[in-house]
């Protein structure tokens, strides 16, 4: 039973958000994900028609029929799910073939499968790290690397955001601990900005540390092959771990996987919780996703429109008179901080067929709200278009 104290804390914490306009509210897609999308904002509301740039399907084949038939495929063959965790029964071929294709791909000796990238940084840390070893991570990591250090006995150390000299100095105050690991967003997922690869993994190696990169929103997205922020920056071999995420490129469905060296990755599949107590990915997400690797490898995914469209939308924001944050990810941030401003542009925008949802505290810094735009291939030019006359008629 629902006692009052706690229903009165419940109450007020809802009440907190309300008040700092942070209440998030859901909308559900009646059709398949994609550039273009059938939703509504409430269980009794009207349908309607939006462009999508709010999803991270940023290769557009959360939708593709290569995928879809992939994934349909897998299931008139070998069913639904696993019904099992790894060990036990859970491990289809699929499973191992995709995590081979994904190592090779990546660089690394070998590579695990998790029921998602949360998951996955749920394990690492826990698994590798005990109460002698130090872990140091950036300030505006994901949720996901916070949760996961915690869940570990290792001190923690945070440095200051992107900042390579304050990482040195979190490695001098974590003195010498038996094992010590630095571990970063390669794309932050709330800017688009990526990290200094470069000076961190010259850093790691000085101090005998690994450098653990979580490259959801790089891998699939970004390079020449799409091999994300280590391949933009060409770093490569400086990365010792790669985590990433087969729900936002690699298909849009679920899943995320740990790349690295084999004695970490044995380590996992014994060790992490994750691993071993939730049930496997079913067949058809691996089969989707070994898809997706070959199109990428195939050359049939064109990363260099995709830059070009997201420097369109963040020029045109931008010579609208928005306070667009520059880089040259498919991720287009555009600062109202207020988070008032940013629900009332977001709501101003689904009026004109747009879907971008406002952010704001905690999910960024206080004064910090925003709308997040995400370009992906399922758009048009016309779209961007689109889009920016909506930002423009906001502004009449």
């Amino acid at each position: 039973m629902l006692n009052e104290p706690l229903r009165s804390r419940l109450d007020a914490r809802c009440h907190a958000l309300a008040a700092r306009h942070a209440i998030k509210h859901e909308v559900a897609i009646e059709s398949a994900q994609g550039g273009h999308v059938k939703a509504r904002a409430a269980p009794g509301g009207a349908t309607r028609d939006y462009l999508n740039l709010c999803a991270n399907n940023y290769l557009g084949l959360a939708n593709d029929p290569r995928i879809v038939d992939a994934a349909r495929e897998a299931v008139d063959r070998y069913g639904l799910g696993m019904a099992s965790v790894r060990f036990i029964s859970g491990t289809h071929a699929l499973h191992w073939e995709l995590e081979r294709r994904l190592a090779a791909f990546l660089g690394a000796e070998a590579c695990a499968l998790f029921p998602s990238a949360f998951d996955a940084n749920g394990a690492l840390f826990e698994a590798l790290l005990d109460e002698n070893d130090a872990v140091l991570s950036d300030t505006l990591n994901h949720a996901s690397i916070i949760d996961g250090i915690r869940l570990s006995k290792a001190a923690r150390f945070r440095y200051a955001h992107r900042d390579v000299s304050a990482a040195a100095r979190a490695f001098d105050e974590a003195g010498e601990a038996a094992a010590r690991l630095l571990v970063t967003d390669g794309v932050f997922s709330m800017d688009g900005t990526q990290a200094p690869l470069g000076a961190l993994g010259v850093l790691c190696r000085e101090r005998k540390a690994l450098l653990v990169v979580d490259d959801s929103h790089g891998i699939g997205v970004i390079g020449a092959c799409g091999r994300g922020t280590a391949e933009v920056q060409g770093q490569m071999s400086a990365v010792d771990v790669q985590v990433g995420t087969l729900g936002k490129a690699l298909g849009g469905a679920a899943g995320g996987f740990v790349a690295a060296p084999g004695a970490i990755v044995d380590t996992l599949r014994q060790a992490g919780r994750p691993y071993l107590f939730s049930n496997a990915l079913m067949p058809a997400i691996a089969a989707a996703a070994i898809r997706a690797l070959d199109l990428i490898e195939g050359g049939e995914i064109d990363f260099v429109r995709l830059g070009a469209m997201s420097a369109y939308l963040r020029r045109g924001l931008t010579q609208a008179g928005f306070d667009v944050l520059p880089g040259d990810h498919p991720i287009v941030p555009v600062i109202f901080g207020d988070a008032a401003l940013a629900r009332t542009a977001s709501a101003a925008l689904a009026e004109r067929g747009v879907l971008a949802q406002a952010f704001s505290y905690p999910v960024v810094p206080e004064g910090a709200a925003r709308l997040r735009l995400q370009v992906s291939l399922a758009l048009t030019d016309a779209d961007l278009d689109h889009v920016i006359e909506a930002f423009r008629a906001m502004r009449r």
